[in-house]
Parts: structure tokens; C-alpha cells; sequence
């Protein structure tokens, strides 16, 4: 059985999407989203170490300008609430919405974020 992991990069590469970075840990994540400064990231609420929320939480602190789709097997209206509070743009179920993520990429690297209205 292919990981959604796997999965999602092989959307995204046939999409011909750059990946510019792939953290498995929250501390990683933090790291390599300050240093490369992607123009979207995709966040999985759950990580080792600090969650999917503190790592949003902290990209919104530092005032960078990337897009962010939550990404979750928990499709709880409380985690959707929190991270459209927090700024997230996007909130997919990693079962039932994960084909349509390279769309979202696209149309969030391209609009500047004060131009894109945020979709349920």
C-alpha cells in the first residue's frame, strides 16, 4: 500500500510542482520553511514533536508570506476552525480530498494572498 506521503508527492510531481523541502518532524518543518520560504506548505495537523498548528502558528508569527494547507485524518470542525483562525487557506481531509491539492498549489503560487478568497 502506497503512504499518502508517497502519494501526494506523486501528485505534486506530475504536476509539475517544484518540491523545495519535506520535513518529518515539526522542528524540521519550522527550520526548513524559514530557510526556504516556499510560497505554499502543506501541513499535516499531526507531527512528531510539536503539532500541524504550532508549526502554522509559528510560520504566522514570523510573518512569512506562504500559503498553508492543513492536511489532517482528522476532519474535526474544531481543527478547521483553529487553523482558519491561525491563517490557514486550506483545509483537506487526507482521505477524501488529496487528488485535488496540486490544483490548490497552483492557484495559490500563482494569486498573491491578499487576492485569494479562502475555499471550504
Amino acid at each position: 500500500m502506497t503512504r499518502l506521503s508517497d502519494r501526494l508527492q506523486m501528485l505534486i510531481n506530475t504536476a509539475d510542482i517544484e518540491i523545495v523541502g519535506q520535513a518529518h518532524n515539526s522542528q524540521d518543518a519550522i527550520a526548513s520553511i524559514s530557510e526556504s520560504n516556499p510560497d505554499v506548505v502543506i501541513l499535516d495537523i499531526r507531527l512528531p514533536g510539536l503539532s500541524g498548528i504550532d508549526v502554522l502558528k509559528d510560520i504566522r508569527a514570523k510573518k512569512l508570506p506562504s500559503r498553508v494547507i492543513m492536511l489532517t485524518n482528522y476532519p474535526y470542525p474544531q481543527y478547521r476552525k483553529k487553523g482558519e483562525e491561525l491563517g490557514a487557506d486550506y483545509f483537506f481531509d487526507k482521505i477524501a480530498g488529496v487528488e485535488g491539492i496540486p490544483n490548490v498549489i497552483k492557484e495559490l503560487a500563482k494569486d498573491k494572498p491578499e487576492n485569494v478568497k479562502k475555499k471550504q
